[in-house]
């Protein structure tokens, strides 16, 4: 297997930003992945001359993009939603490999000015707001174990949502046992031989359904045990749609174009889903079965037991797992693992699944805020009892925003809406003069819930870790596009629950 090839561009990070900062700055961000570089080109683009870092843990930009190196790493959607609106990502390709999107993300970082106000391998230990200087104190960890320390007026949290050092993993009976190879997509090693082997993959999710038909390619043959079944649906590698009206369009014309089209159809879907969500169930169901055929149990490996998008919906390009379980290559087995053995995995119903290779496809652990705990004026803000404001900022805490994506349409959606309001409410305040603002609930009585309205694992289990929405506007969250659209581009900055000085 050919290991991705990657390194951090020369000089990136070095030239223009010194060694250390002694001035304040006006704009920290943490993280230079996907959002973190979509919130520095933006502020950029508006402020040219305010001074901006990025701190990035990691060795290189790119963030998920960077981290994850499994054969076939994708995205599951499509680029025109899941690309920067201000950005059009190059070719056709509706759903784009991993290498592709971090070469977007680092085209977009050289173009804005961005790649050289990056500090990699600088990991944020800790935040503290100071009201009297009207600054927060970042402090950073380097991979030596050095201290760096910075000061900005406004910090932006672009760190994601799950931990980068390591994913959800399971302990399963007897794996001392097991003489083969176990791996989790988190960790791949790239030096992993599966070709002619026996590979069974843990998991339903969208890093299995990805893992399945690219290690099908080499290995004897590849196995998907599944506890339950999950929602996939086969999309189109190319937009048919982009392909026609960039014949006669400009680029960036014909690619906003698209991007709406594709806001308007998963929307549409959202709320059909909602509405009617016995007809979207069955029409999910019937695409499988013209997709595998009348004789496979779609039932059994291709029915959940929730409504579509309570969990994400696995995209695939071009059906290549269904293509995979037509060919035989593949297969699917819906059933508990009841231990490890020597030679494989025995089942709940007592069979045995032979391997050479075990993928743990286990899902990913939450870590909100890069696990950060804010701290104001000397009393620590813990992030799971603060209240969301306008999904983007936390009750109690000022000048700091982070972007958190959608968990039913695209990530970037989302995010962009974020870094476009953080531009806003740093426009404003410089035009009123103000140093700081706060979220403030005013002893607002509000009955908290949950801030992910997903019921997948990964969610359950950081429950209690996360912030909280609330039962009313700016507090409540709204998976709706045109809604978050109107209120974070149009709407009101100093309402009743923000408050400057």
């Amino acid at each position: 297997m050919q290991a991705r090839k990657r390194g951090r561009p020369t000089g990136a990070g070095r030239s223009i930003i010194s060694a250390s900062v002694s001035q304040p700055l006006d704009v920290l961000i943490i993280g230079a992945g996907l959002s973190g570089v979509g919130a520095a080109s933006r502020i950029r683009r508006e402020f040219p001359n305010k001074s901006l870092v990025l701190l990035e843990a990691r060795a290189d930009l790119g963030g998920t993009w960077d981290l994850f190196r499994y054969p076939g790493i994708r995205c599951d959607t499509d680029m025109y939603t899941l690309g920067y609106d201000f950005e059009p990502f190059p070719g056709n390709k509706s759903i784009a490999g991993g290498e592709e999107i971090l070469s977007y993300i680092r085209e977009a970082a050289r173009k804005y000015g961005v790649l050289e106000r990056i500090r990699y391998d600088h990991r944020v230990v800790s935040i503290a707001w100071d009201s009297a200087a009207g600054l927060w104190t970042v402090t950073a960890r380097l991979g030596d174990g050095e201290a760096r320390v910075f000061q900005c007026r406004f910090l932006h949290c672009c760190s994601g949502y799950f931990s980068y050092s390591n994913g959800y993993r399971p302990e399963f009976a007897g794996e001392a046992d097991f003489k083969g190879t176990i791996v989790h997509p988190q960790n791949w090693p790239q030096d992993l031989d599966y070709e002619g082997k026996r590979v069974v993959v843990i998991g339903s999710g969208a890093t299995a359904v990805t893992l399945v038909p690219n290690l099908a390619r080499k290995a004897a043959h590849v196995t998907m045990l599944q506890r339950s079944p999950s929602y996939v649906v086969s999309l189109p590698s190319e937009d048919a749609f982009n392909k026609s009206v960039s014949r006669f369009l400009p680029r960036r014309w014909a690619y906003a174009l698209t991007r709406w089209k594709q806001i308007g159809m998963a929307m549409l879907l959202l709320n059909k889903c909602k509405t009617d969500p016995d007809k979207v169930r069955a029409a999910l169901r019937q695409h499988a079965v013209d997709m595998l055929g009348a004789e496979y149990p779609v039932d059994t490996h291709f029915k959940p037991a929730y409504n579509p998008f309570e969990q994400r919906v696995c995209f695939m390009p071009d059906g290549d797992m269904f293509r995979a379980l037509r060919k035989g290559q593949a297969e699917i087995v819906t059933d508990k693992v009841a231990r490890f053995n020597s030679g494989g995995i025995e089942l709940a119903s007592g069979e045995m699944l032979e391997a050479d290779i075990i993928v743990t496809a286990t899902g990913l652990e939450l870590l909100p805020l890069a696990g950060l705990t804010p701290v104001v004026d000397g009393t620590p803000m813990p992030v799971n009892e603060a209240f969301v404001y306008k999904g983007m900022m936390l009750s109690g805490v000022p000048n700091f925003a982070f972007v958190v994506g959608y968990t039913a349409l695209p990530w970037t959606l989302k995010a962009d809406m974020v870094n476009r309001y953080v531009c806003r409410l740093i426009r404003y305040m410089d035009r009123k003069g103000y140093r700081k603002c706060t979220p403030s609930l005013s002893g607002i009585e509000m009955a908290p819930t949950s801030l992910m309205d997903i019921s997948s694992g990964y969610a359950a289990r950081a429950a209690d870790q996360l912030p909280r929405q609330g039962d009313r506007t700016p507090w409540k969250l709204y998976q709706h596009y045109l809604r978050d659209r109107f209120k974070l581009f149009g709407g009101k900055l100093n309402d009743d629950a923000m408050s400057f000085s």
